[in-house]
């Protein structure tokens, strides 16, 4: 390949240095094509520790991404035209060289058309348990076609590329979990990397489909950390960020209000953390002033039998409806401390009622220092209800 050819290609491989150091985390893989005549000799390189592990002829070299580039240009000099790869989760950027011309293009690393394809094959949309469990007319924000490794390692599809009948209602859930926090994530202050802190974080599934979101849909930089006082299920978690080439992600056997992070956090998630281990994940979301807080409450135990009010009191004698009352009462006061505090506040259903009663989502976005008034109708629910919650306590002592 003649000097000018070469000039240009070491030109092109600056770039994708940068873009490899200030986004590692989600290199793939590199591939190269040599061809003089009809003789083509290909090379293949994978993330290894920090550098490259670069494999041609039969030799592997392991080695920054400057020192393979300058193998590969120093290589190139002996052909007439060269294909190269460079791979990242959710974009391939290709560039031919010959002695004519070199150019550059990102392309998509699936094809969009297998997703119809697959759909249209899956024979599953069937309607079940009142329509709950059909995959619906909708553009999906996780796709099948380009999210099958994912789907998979989650245990949603099939080895075929198939949907699971009794995973159709969980693939449904996910997808309009991303769609109702869609939005939320362009509105971040923060331009650079978006920290996300998923406490009680079990095996993740839901932070795995935010990562593929972010990174291979949205093409924004992210980094997930895990908590969840169970070795083992963050060992699971462990186990299948390796399998799916996640190296944007940390998980952690610690108690949540164990936990000091070592970089700004930007959302904290909690889903269905059970009873006041949510009002642990509020709580230290507002201790570090987190710009979202989102959370799925579940099991609302702590104030069923403390909260008494003596006008309910002819309603509440009810044992069924003294729950739902609880209910009401201790998202209703989470969602007010988080307006003392400065977040604006919006409480939606997450999914059908169909699926699950405890289907409210709090999603909280900060605005503001504090709210004086917001906190004073808090102390006088307190107050009129009797009752002493695990936020208010949790904010006190830490």
């Amino acid at each position: 390949m003649n000097k000018q050819s070469l000039t240009k290609l070491k030109l092109f491989f600056m770039g994708i240095e940068n873009r490899f150091s200030e986004n590692k985390s989600i290199f793939k893989s590199i591939n190269v094509s040599f061809k003089t005549g009809l003789k083509e000799f290909s090379g293949h390189g994978v993330y290894s520790e920090d550098n490259i592990k670069y494999n041609f002829n039969g030799i592997t070299i392991a080695n920054s991404i400057n020192k393979i580039f300058e193998n590969i240009c120093a290589e190139a000099e002996k052909y007439d035209s060269l294909q190269f790869i460079y791979s990242e989760r959710g974009t391939d950027i290709l560039i031919s060289a010959d002695n004519k011309n070199v150019f550059m293009k990102n392309v998509e690393s699936e094809n969009d058309n297998t997703i119809k394809e697959t759909v249209k094959n899956s024979n599953q949309l069937c309607n079940t348990h009142e329509g709950t469990s059909s995959l619906l007319n909708r553009d999906y924000y996780i796709k099948i076609g380009k999210a099958d490794n994912l789907l998979k390692e989650i245990n949603i599809m099939t080895k075929e590329g198939k949907i699971k009948n009794d995973k159709i209602r969980k693939y449904n859930q996910i997808d309009h979990y991303v769609e109702l926090l869609d939005g939320i994530f362009n509105d971040l202050p923060n331009k650079g990397t978006i920290n996300i802190l998923d406490c009680g974080c079990g095996k993740s599934y839901l932070s795995f489909v935010l990562n593929y979101y972010l990174t291979e849909v949205k093409k924004m930089k992210c980094h997930f950390i895990g908590l969840d006082y169970s070795e083992n299920v963050i060992n699971s978690s462990k186990k299948m960020a390796q399998n799916l080439g996640y190296r944007n992600m940390e998980f952690h056997a610690v108690d949540i209000k164990d936990y000091v992070p070592d970089k700004k956090v930007n959302i904290v998630l909690s889903l269905h953390a059970c009873d006041t281990a949510t009002d642990m994940a509020l709580a230290l979301g507002i201790k570090l002033n987190s710009d979202v807080i989102i959370a799925v409450p579940c099991c609302h135990r702590e104030l069923l039998n403390q909260y008494s009010y003596n006008p309910f009191k002819s309603i509440i004698k009810h044992g069924i409806l003294k729950a739902r009352m609880a209910d009401i009462i201790t998202d209703g006061m989470r969602s007010t401390m988080l307006e003392a505090k400065g977040y604006d506040v919006s409480v939606v259903e997450y999914i059908s009622p169909l699926e699950t009663p405890k289907n409210l989502m709090i999603r909280a976005f900060k605005v503001k220092e504090s709210d004086d008034d917001a906190m004073d109708e808090y102390h006088n629910l307190m107050n009129s209800l009797n009752v002493y919650p695990a936020l208010y306590r949790y904010l006190n002592e830490w």
